[in-house]
């Protein structure tokens, strides 16, 4: 039986930890070969250059597409979707995959869904149907409409995709991959590494044994002139709370400029003894790290999907998650400092949550891989009236 050329693209540092599980299944998968793309933020190194993690984590990479256009405004996202939308045209074009995988909704890849579809290749949409605030929200939802195949999250994601008009037949719920990373390191008693001498970083060195508290906040494309606002609230409660933290960086989006500057006028201005500060980590040390950690501060997606089921407390500050489903552990604020502090002593006081598998129980990858095997797709599709 010929194998199905089924073409990955990754495009950000975060879709990895979304698709690595996915990612094996499909590699080790008789009837399936994996043509793995890495594309915009995930090979620059001030985003955490997630393309040498996933070169050591052992995948051969086809094609590495550099189409980022670093301006850290709105119309460096534009730029960079459109040169991504041209070199990807061409990597499936010598490629000639026979589907196309794309992951969740980051705007970068929005040019992998604009590409394949005007290319006629068949387009698998992996977490799509969500809702949220920020850009991702459209990107997401545009991505629905143009992808063949919808391997989604959870029953309500599936509920919102049906009702965008496509087929319930082509709409799988299979939980969300990361999700099979935390279920591998869930039972993991101790963190079992030095975050310092593995991954680096810069500023002081608090004691992890101590306790600590993880935070990762990026900016707001729909706020992006707000960014150092509102990033500069954080750092003040943060600090002023004198909690051991590491920070990790921001991502790429329009206000990432406010965001750093805003980090880093601040280390230049107070001296701060009790946090220190990463670009990245590998995946599955990340959530080990998150595990042991007494909260998660910020407005990542992370500290709703993965720190559900890892039951992680989380202050998820503004709007950038808005609307997202979430689990038991996750509680919101506004970017007022005081009211962040509050938040983060409330959840530090109650500890850790029960696990909640509203975003899968740890199969996903190997559900996608199997969906994809089986699946007949052609990029037409059937149009109701």
């Amino acid at each position: 039986m010929k194998q199905k050329k089924i073409c990955v693209v990754i495009t950000a540092r975060a879709s990895y930890s979304r698709i690595k599980s996915a990612l094996q299944a499909i590699r080790d998968h008789e009837q399936l070969e994996l043509v793995l793309v890495v594309a915009a933020s995930a090979l620059l190194d001030r985003y955490g250059s997630a393309v040498d993690v996933i070169e050591k984590d052992g995948f051969t990479i086809s094609s590495k597409v550099y189409n980022v256009v670093e301006s850290g405004n709105l119309t460096g996202q534009a730029k960079t979707t459109g040169l991504g939308i041209i070199e990807l045209s061409n990597v499936f074009n010598h490629e000639d995959p026979d589907y196309v995988v794309t992951v969740a909704d980051r705007f970068e890849t929005m040019s992998t869904a604009i590409a394949a579809a005007y290319m006629n290749i068949p387009l698998v949409h992996i977490q799509g149907g969500e809702v949220t605030g920020n850009i991702d929200e459209k990107v997401r939802h545009a991505i629905t409409k143009l992808a063949d195949l919808h391997l989604v999250s959870t029953e309500k994601a599936k509920e919102r995709i049906i009702k965008m008009g496509e087929s319930s037949e082509k709409v799988f719920v299979t939980g969300c991959p990361s999700i099979d990373l935390a279920h591998a390191i869930a039972n993991h008693q101790e963190l079992g590494f030095d975050p310092y001498s593995r991954y680096g970083g810069v500023g002081s060195q608090p004691d992890p044994s101590k306790g600590y508290i993880v935070v990762m906040q990026h900016p707001v494309t729909t706020e992006y002139d707000r960014s150092r606002d509102q990033i500069e609230e954080t750092l003040e409660a943060v600090a002023t709370l004198g909690i051991p933290a590491f920070w990790f960086w921001p991502n790429i989006d329009a206000g990432t400029d406010g965001t750093s500057k805003g980090i880093r006028s601040f280390r230049e201005i107070h001296e701060i003894k009790h946090i220190h500060f990463f670009r990245n980590m590998e995946p599955e040390d990340f959530l080990i790290f998150l595990k042991h950690s007494q909260c998660i501060v910020g407005n990542s997606s992370v500290g709703i999907r993965e720190c559900s089921y890892l039951g992680v407390p989380a202050v998820n500050i503004g709007s950038r998650q808005s609307g997202r489903e979430r689990g038991i552990n996750a509680i919101d604020s506004g970017y007022d400092r005081q009211e962040i502090m509050h938040a983060i002593k409330t959840q530090i006081d109650h500890g850790a949550y029960e696990a909640d598998t509203i975003y899968g129980a740890g199969q996903a990858g190997q559900f996608i891989a199997e969906i994809i095997a089986g699946a007949e797709l052609t990029a037409a599709k059937k149009i109701a009236y």
